[in-house]
Order: C-alpha cells, then structure tokens, then sequence
C-alpha cells in the first residue's frame, strides 16, 4: 500500500501539471506547425550523439569500479547494461531510482553482493562527482557567452555548493587508508567503510583524469546533440545558446516531481529562447521534441538490457526495496556463518 501511495502523488503532481499547461500552455497549434516542419536527419544526429553520451558516461562508471572492486571485476558490457537499466529508472521513475537500479543490478553479477553493492553505491558517488568538472566549465562558459536566468544562477549556486561539500567529503573520504572490514563492526559502520572502498578512484591521480575525460566528453556529446535538435527545429542559434538549454534542463529536473518534469522542462527552455527571438511556442515544442529525443536513447536501450538481464518493469520498480532488504538480511547470515560450529 505505500509504494502505492509512493507511485499515486507524483501521478497527481504530473496530472496538475497538464491541466495548467493546457490552460495556461503555448498555442498548441502554432505548437503542432513547429512539429510539422522538423528536420528528421538532424533528429537521428540528436539521438545518435546522445548514444555516445551515455557510452562515454558508462566509461567513466567503469572506470570508477576498476579502482574500486578487487578481481573479479564485471567487464563493461555488464557495466553497460547496468547502466542503461539505470537511465531507464530515473525516467520512468521519481526520485533518482535508477541510481539504486544500476547497482543492483550489477550486484546480482558479482561474488559476494552486499559487499559489491556497498562497494557500487561509493562508485556512483564517485561517478556523480565527475559530473561537477564539466558542469561548472559549462557553466561558466554559458555565463560569459550567453547569461542565465536570475532564477537558474540562484538554483545553480545552491546545487554547485552542495556538490562542491560533498566533493571534498568524498575526497576526504577517499583519502583516508582503508581499515580491514572486520565482521564484528555494525551493520552500518561496515556498510559505510566499505562504500569508501567505492571512492578509490579519487586517490588514483591517472584514472580520476581518465574518468573525468569520459564524463567530460558525454557532456559535450550532449550539448552537441542539444545544438542539433535545435537546428532540427528550425532554431539558428549559436552553440553557446546550446549551453544555455543544457543548464537549463538539468536545472529543471534538479528535483524529480514528477517522471521527466514534463511541462516544467518545457517551459524552463521556451521563456529564455524568447530573448533569441523563438516564439515562445517553436521553444514549447523543441522542448518537448529534445525530451522525446533523449527519451527514446534512455527509455529505449533501458528497456532493451532490461529484457537482457531478465528483469521486468515491476522489478526496477522494487529494486529500492529490494536492496534495503538484501543489506538487512544478508548481514545476519554472514554472521551466523562466522560463529564456530
């Protein structure tokens, strides 16, 4: 009954917020015309270099686990598809889900899963850690090129302040020498020692430029494939007002309300286009083309290494649960083992 309850409010948010759009949207005529006259051949160039996004975002997930699992490690087809799985649950899912569905689901592929799984959480701390590099370059760029809504520098100084804290405890973190996980700590202590274990690649100077190169690269892969969905919507506009939707549509899906904020993103790219002289309903219907288009790569190879790995919709949707429920009981069995017979 919760997770029903958990499913219901952002069903009722995402309801609302349709209603307002319809009654307070664009001219949804003038919205279908935009639709009308897209250009197909820059929209596969969309998808296509969002594909390579998520292949070099994957790199540098893997990357992160190489220094943090000991042998044997999952090669990176299995890293992929975990990956993949993990787009799929943060787009179909509120709040951030697919960051739990990539581990577990990883997990169930590597000896020892509790260990392995507290091992990955710390490597997708990590991961998301690299994301702070080309986020602020980009950032930066855009603010010297372009400028930013008043609205988003507000919500950008928040977001980059708290990813800069959490950066330096990681690092920290990482930094201290790893003490031998004994049995006989607590459940949770052992947990968040092990975690760091997932952090490793912070201290190895090498592989933390090659991850941070790799995650570099998916951001320009999809800045350059938000450059192309806008040239796919007859908008002319220089790369650095590419910069601009990119800030901006991650800005507006810092807060999952509802599955992709649909209608926010939308309307959080349309006004500022308004400035380059895009009518406010051509930006209306680019923000939704640029949705689908990053959809169809994330909801698309999501539920094609879904089906690999043998798994259902209803399974991504418990994995959460699940994962709370193999640290709770897998603690107390390799307890038991560990008593003399």
């Amino acid at each position: 009954m919760k997770l029903h309850w958990r499913l219901l409010v952002p069903l009722v948010l995402l309801a609302v917020a349709i209603v307002m759009i319809w009654w307070r949207g664009p001219d949804w005529h003038l919205v279908g015309q935009a639709f009308t006259a897209v250009h197909w051949p820059w929209v596969v160039a969309a998808i296509g270099l969002n594909l390579l996004s998520v292949v070099a975002r994957a790199a540098c997930w893997n990357t992160t686990i190489k220094q943090a699992m000991p042998p044997p490690r999952p090669g990176f087809p299995l890293v992929f598809s975990a990956f993949c799985v993990g787009l799929l649950g943060n787009a179909v899912i509120p709040g951030r889900v697919g960051e739990l569905a990539r581990v577990f689901v990883l997990a169930r592929r590597v000896p020892n899963r509790q260990r392995a799984t507290a091992i990955l959480i710390g490597s997708v701390i990590a991961h998301r850690m690299f994301d702070l590099f080309p986020v602020i370059a980009l950032v930066i760029a855009v603010l010297l090129t372009a400028g930013l809504p008043h609205w988003a520098i507000t919500s950008l100084i928040v977001v980059l302040g708290i990813s800069l804290a959490v950066f330096a405890f990681a690092w920290l973190g990482a930094r201290r020498e790893h003490a031998h996980v004994r049995d006989e700590l607590g459940t949770v202590r052992t947990l968040i020692t092990q975690a760091r274990f997932g952090l490793g690649v912070m201290r190895a100077p090498l592989p933390a430029a090659a991850a941070a190169a790799y995650q570099s690269l998916g951001w320009l892969c999809q800045l350059f494939a938000v450059w192309a969905a806008m040239r796919a919507f007859g908008i002319h506009q220089p790369l650095a007002v590419a910069g601009v939707v990119l800030v901006l549509m991650n800005v507006a899906t810092i807060f999952p309300l509802w599955p992709g904020n649909v209608g926010l993103l939308q309307a959080a790219i349309a006004l500022p286009l308004r400035q380059y002289g895009v009518a406010y309903a051509r930006g209306f219907a680019f923000g939704i083309g640029l949705q689908a288009i990053e959809a169809s790569v994330g909801v698309g190879i999501g539920l094609l290494f879904l089906a690999r790995e043998g798994l259902s919709f209803a399974t991504l949707r418990d994995m959460p649960k699940d994962a709370t429920e193999l640290q709770a009981t897998e603690e107390p069995e390799r307890a038991r083992a560990s008593v003399p017979g």
